[in-house]
């Protein structure tokens, strides 16, 4: 059945999170329009209320009023959402606040000594459980510190800059592999002084940040869920308005182009320091791909969804560099192989990524999602693939990101 169809998407959650952030760093109202409709972004906006920051949501409409920050009185429970936990340590920090941090089961097994180190080294008394969840942090005379990040995360460059906002002289962040850079766009257009060439200098804000009002484009990956199986189910033509097309985050679709697919950007402009396209996908026929490291940080969220493509290619698909996967909202690496095989996929499993063999076709399986919104979508798509849809142990997980997932997937299958 091919997937044919024109459709918009919900907002990019990266911007979504920072957009929730941002705003309460104003001394005004903004207005935030088309906002993701994920759980992670609303356990940011949770986060926020306990800190006395007031929004109000109206359908897809969120607006802010910023201003004083309140000592929480209860735990901030960040869900899921990574993002809400590291990014929200560093505003906090930043703004003098001492806070407690909980998350669920998964988020607790995720590796927060990424953050800690370099906001110790800011002055920053920080108290874990080995490094993990519960966390809580005691910010007292920060400084800006020079810190050179050990592995490519927009999050903890984000930690580190939200952080500076509020330090003690200026604040540098080196990149060895540059990751997305939302933080860094949105803090230059509502008004911060951060310079972004070799490193990356934010200096303190001497005056609240800027007012805004913004439309927040459609989430490239969630997009790509929809391009992988245009992509690969014969017949198919789809085009997806309004995407982010910021080049940190679009490194999925330069390797869908390396694997023959027909991809066109039509329609680009620049809104509030981001680019902006309709996405345009055709099916073609597949070869397989060699993704390095260097360009794990634009497709880190998007393995999943490859990892699928790649079955279909007529060429074996090398996947390495990717050891952050172990460390997601699940271990995806092994996700990922054990659920291909389920499916009659050959793949082999690395430490720090995966080599997938082609194979003329999947049948459906049981999938085991790990709760991980990500894995869940990706195997949705999978089961296009066979002759019965796969069936998912835990649906729900999707919510995480993309609650609209399955109602926008029933409007392109023709």
């Amino acid at each position: 059945m091919p997937i044919r169809g024109i459709i918009s998407l919900p907002g990019d959650k990266s911007i979504s999170h920072r957009a929730l952030m941002l705003a309460s760093l104003t001394n005004g109202d903004c207005l935030i329009h088309n906002i993701s409709s994920g759980d992670d972004v609303e356990s940011t906006r949770s986060c926020l209320t306990v800190c006395g920051i007031v929004s109000e949501k109206s359908g897809n409409t969120v607006r802010v009023t910023g201003g004083r920050f309140q000592v929480p009185q209860v735990p901030l429970h960040c869900g899921n959402s990574g993002t809400t936990v590291r990014l929200m340590t560093g505003l906090l920090a930043g703004k003098g606040v001492s806070a407690e941090f909980t998350g669920d089961e998964s988020l607790s097994k995720r590796p927060m000594n990424r953050i800690i180190d370099p906001l110790e080294k800011m002055g920053i008394t920080i108290e874990s459980e080995n490094g993990h969840l519960p966390m809580l942090s005691k910010p007292e005379n920060v400084t800006g510190i020079y810190y050179s990040t050990p592995v490519a995360s927009a999050q903890v460059k984000s930690c580190i800059i939200l952080a500076g906002l509020g330090a003690l002289g200026k604040t540098q962040v080196e990149e060895k592999i540059k990751s997305r850079d939302h933080t860094e766009v949105m803090l230059k257009e509502f008004g911060a002084e951060i310079q972004t060439d070799d490193n990356i200098t934010i200096h303190p804000l001497k005056k609240p940040l800027n007012e805004f009002e913004i439309t927040v484009p459609g989430d490239p990956s969630s997009a790509a869920f929809f391009a992988a199986a245009a992509a690969m189910i014969p017949n198919s033509d789809l085009t997806i308005k309004n995407v982010l097309a910021n080049t940190t985050r679009i490194g999925f679709y330069s390797v869908l182009e390396n694997m023959g697919v027909d991809i066109g950007w039509n329609n680009m402009r620049k809104e509030n320091g981001e680019w902006i396209g309709d996405l345009h996908v055709f099916s073609q026929p597949l070869n397989g791909v060699h993704i390095i490291e260097d360009m794990i940080p634009s497709v880190i969220d998007e393995i999943p969804i490859i990892a699928v493509i790649a079955t279909q290619a007529d060429s074996p698909t090398v996947i390495e560099g990717a050891a952050e996967l172990r460390v997601k909202e699940s271990d995806r690496i092994m996700a990922i192989c054990q659920n291909l095989r389920s499916m009659g996929a050959e793949i082999i499993e690395k430490k720090d990524g995966f080599i997938i063999n082609p194979v003329t076709k999947l049948h459906h399986a049981n999938i085991k999602t790990f709760g991980d919104h990500r894995i869940a979508m990706a195997f949705t798509i999978a089961g296009l693939l066979t002759a019965n849809k796969n069936t998912l142990d835990d649906e729900d997980c999707i919510n995480i990101s993309f609650p609209e997932f399955f109602e926008i997937l029933k409007k392109i299958l023709k």
